[in-house]
């Protein structure tokens, strides 16, 4: 497997110069392809949240799946990210906390997209480069741990990588992607983060702070 994994990266490697060569602007930012999980041990990996590839507009993509720089506008499905977890743990929205998708991998949520690098303006520009290779190890690895997490798998793509899932003792959530042309088909009102919460509590883990802790 690591041949495999080797004969990825250098498929990879190819892609990218040819975008430089090109003189395309690839995002996010070389130094951050690997930041969400260069930021979280795998050890102490609770959720994982599978996106498909980065933002591909300027400033947006941060290597976080679903996240933004703190002072760039919201994409659509971060927007309906932040409504779902708001209508899921808010009873009542007076007084509602902010919600930082950055702050959560602190707390051990994984937010993986399974393609690492795009092309501005280009959503998909590098499927099939190599990315997926090396993603779905790191999802195999996960999948085979003996502590049970719990997989959000929004949408048909991020959906099929359950099959990479060995262990039966994950809690494995699946509905529509967040995306705007999506949502209305499950995502809205699926309750993925106070189930998920539930589950990790039922196990003797601590539950995830959807909301931003910093924020009071």
């Amino acid at each position: 497997m690591c041949a495999e994994v080797d004969n990825a990266f250098e498929q990879l490697s190819e892609c990218l110069k040819k975008a430089q060569l090109q003189g395309q602007k690839v995002y996010p930012a070389t130094h951050q392809y690997f930041r969400a999980l260069n930021t979280l041990d795998p050890e102490a990996v609770k959720v994982v949240i599978l996106g498909q590839d980065p933002y591909h507009g300027v400033g947006q993509a941060n290597g976080l799946a679903f996240a933004v720089p703190p002072d760039c506008p919201e994409p659509p499905s971060l927007k309906n990210i932040k409504k779902e977890v708001i209508r899921d743990l808010t009873p009542s929205r007076n007084g509602v906390r902010r919600i930082n998708l950055n702050t959560w991998s602190a707390q051990g949520v994984l937010l993986l997209n399974t393609i690492l690098s795009v092309a501005e303006g280009r959503p998909g520009s590098h499927r099939k480069q190599g990315w997926e290779r090396i993603t779905d190890e790191v999802i195999r690895w996960l999948g085979a741990r003996t502590t049970p997490l719990v997989f959000m798998l929004w949408g048909a793509a991020a959906q099929k990588k359950a099959a990479l899932l060995s262990s039966s003792h994950h809690k494995v959530l699946m509905t529509s992607h967040p995306s705007p042309l999506s949502v209305y088909r499950g995502f809205s009102g699926c309750g993925h983060f106070s189930e998920c919460n539930r589950f990790l509590i039922a196990q003797g883990q601590a539950s995830i702070d959807w909301f931003d802790p910093e924020a009071g």
